[in-house]
């Protein structure tokens, strides 16, 4: 449950701290007090959206910090996943959560004593909170969020036909793809498929190796300048060694070699001249290395006029086979290794497309054969859903007598949808279009008298009925639900008298499975508070500042007085007041 929040400079409020106790907490307030910056805080916490202009005005930042615990095992344990994953800690057996937006629109969030995102606290919000406001009521009129009510109702029956339903519904969707794949590949044009065998023909018939061409040009380059090369070569070993030369005075080895004998003569005066001498000496071997290379590569050289017609007809060859595959794969160059890489590619291609024929028809074979089982799961799917939207509809219809609706009923309607964008399946005769979530639409369908046909919620529905529905919904899926806390905003929206009275037992009773916050303008809810925050105005009347108070006994009794009367000190209030107190005092006695 959530223990406590502490909200700054969001608002009105300039600092307020609120500790909510299990059972059923109601905050009240003049309108405009503040009440609506509790929820804001509360959803800052949840990970909603920041938003700047909620910052107090000459503040530079909001900040919301908030305290749960969490008792339920199994909820602590999806949570311990989701704080773990962030890096976040427990701080004993309470998570602290934290929030901050500043004025220039900038949001950080905290978990665990952690910074994360602020998607992070949405993923703790989904285990830990369920909030039911005006947005909530939007929802209840969507037909998806109607399928999702019925089916947490239904509880362990239709969650394990669903089940069984998904894995028959998925098997049956992948082998529906594989086939569609495969006939989109056999469906290739011949033509293409015959361009692709002549050029592996051609390929084959090449056989270019790994970096063919690059090692032809070099070859090439030196079959083409054999004679410039030798003369050039000859004329650098001519430079490096005199003895190669009968016409040369010197070489590089002679001059290197008599420059280190000069230095060894007079090293015996100077110790670093020896150094240098023996490093003449090394550049003397090394010269000789290589002229000893270059001998080396001189004897290659053979001029070869056939060798160099062959070798300039190969890369003919390789070229003209890369123009061929860069025009048929669109690409502007390609290597050797890239061309074979490719034709293994194209073969193995070729090879499935031979066969695909004999796969389609096994394909098509295993498709009905899963698609029967899927019908078959479909059908037992809707079964267990429309027996348990009939029970829905008897326990709502209930809940809606004692929110004083005693001739109001709710139908929840299980139909099968018609064929159409989903995959095809059959329940019983007829054709269905199903989807990851069965073959059904859910509608619930609403009317005030016994004579009137139903009608569904958003024709003709009133704000208020559909508060009471919500409420009567929420009290009938209490013990399928595994939410430890549920907020509550405008739940007694267009109600009042005996069913305002009526709310408010009801979300009493909810309070015993769950922690319950519920903002109210309405006496008759708020009475049923087990604890009762107060956001009150600071100040001489202008609504600058609010704070948040806890009231019990006498103030408590002025509160409701002046929701009652719009008079904290009426006589006549303060007596319907105590009466009201009694009333619920009474409630909780029945506990």
């Amino acid at each position: 449950m959530i223990e406590s929040i502490t909200i700054a400079d969001l608002g009105v409020i300039q600092a307020a701290e609120m500790n909510f106790g299990p059972g059923l907490t109601v905050i009240t307030g003049e309108t405009g007090a503040g009440k609506t910056m509790v929820l804001t805080g509360l959803g800052l916490l949840w990970g909603e959206r920041a938003d700047a202009q909620r910052v107090r005005q000459g503040a530079s930042e909001s900040r919301v910090e908030g305290i749960i615990r969490i008792d339920d095992p199994h909820v602590r344990a999806q949570l311990d996943g989701v704080v773990e994953q962030a890096g976040a800690d427990w701080d004993g057996d309470d998570l602290i959560l934290a929030r901050s937006v500043t004025a220039e629109g900038r949001s950080r969030a905290y978990a665990g004593g952690r910074t994360v995102p602020a998607a992070v606290l949405g993923k703790i919000s989904d285990l830990v909170v369920s909030v039911h406001g005006q947005h909530d009521q939007a929802r209840l009129l969507q037909g998806g969020h109607q399928r999702d009510t019925l089916d947490s109702f239904g509880g362990t029956p239709v969650s394990t036909a669903l089940t069984s339903y998904r894995h028959a519904f998925e098997l049956l969707r992948d082998a529906i793809k594989a086939r569609q794949l495969l006939q989109e590949q056999t469906a290739a044009s011949e033509a293409v498929q015959e361009d692709t065998r002549r050029l592996l023909a051609e390929i084959d018939q090449v056989q270019p190796t790994s970096g063919e061409s690059e090692r032809l040009a070099a070859t090439g380059a030196r079959l083409r300048h054999v004679e410039e090369l030798a003369e050039q070569i000859g004329a650098a070993m001519n430079s490096l060694r005199s003895d190669l030369d009968v016409s040369s005075q010197s070489g590089a080895d002679d001059l290197v070699s008599r420059a280190a004998q000069a230095l060894e003569r007079v090293a015996v005066h100077d110790s670093r001249l020896a150094d240098v001498a023996r490093d003449l000496t090394a550049t003397r071997r090394e010269i000789d290395e290589v002229a000893l290379t270059l001998a080396g590569i001189a004897g290659e050289l053979v001029d070869d006029p056939a060798a160099l017609a062959a070798l300039e007809e190969r890369r003919a060859t390789i070229s003209g086979l890369t123009r061929r595959f860069c025009a048929f794969t669109s690409t502007t160059a390609a290597t050797e290794d890239e061309i074979n890489v490719w034709a293994a590619q194209a073969r193995e291609r070729l090879d499935a497309l031979d066969g695909s024929a004999a796969d389609i028809e096994e394909l098509d074979t295993r498709i009905n054969e899963l698609r029967l089982t899927a019908s078959a799961a479909a059908t037992v799917l809707s079964h267990t859903r429309s027996a348990a939207a009939i029970v829905l509809g008897q326990e709502v219809s209930v809940e809606l007598a004692a929110l004083s609706m005693p001739n109001a009923r709710l139908e929840v309607q299980v139909s099968v949808r018609p064929p159409g964008d989903g995959l095809l399946l059959t329940i019983g005769t007829e054709s269905a279009s199903a989807d990851r979530h069965g073959v059904n639409a859910v509608t619930f369908r609403f009317a005030t008298r016994p004579d009137e046909p139903a009608r569904e919620l958003h024709r003709g529905v009133s704000g208020g009925e559909r508060s009471r529905i919500m409420l009567a919904l929420e009290v009938v899926l209490a013990d399928t639900q595994r939410i430890p806390t549920m907020i509550f905003d405008e739940v007694d929206a267009g109600v009042g008298g005996r069913a305002a009275i009526e709310v408010g037992r009801r979300l009493a009773r909810l309070s015993r499975q769950a922690q319950v916050i519920v903002v109210t303008h309405l006496p008759q809810v708020a009475v049923f508070g087990s604890t009762h925050l107060v956001v009150q105005p600071d100040g001489d009347g202008q609504v600058t500042t609010a704070s948040v108070v806890q009231v019990a006994g006498d103030d408590r009794r002025r509160e409701l007085a002046r929701m009652l009367a719009g008079l904290s000190e009426s006589s006549s209030a303060a007596a319907h007041a105590a009466e009201l107190m009694d009333l619920a005092a009474a409630e909780w006695a029945l506990d």
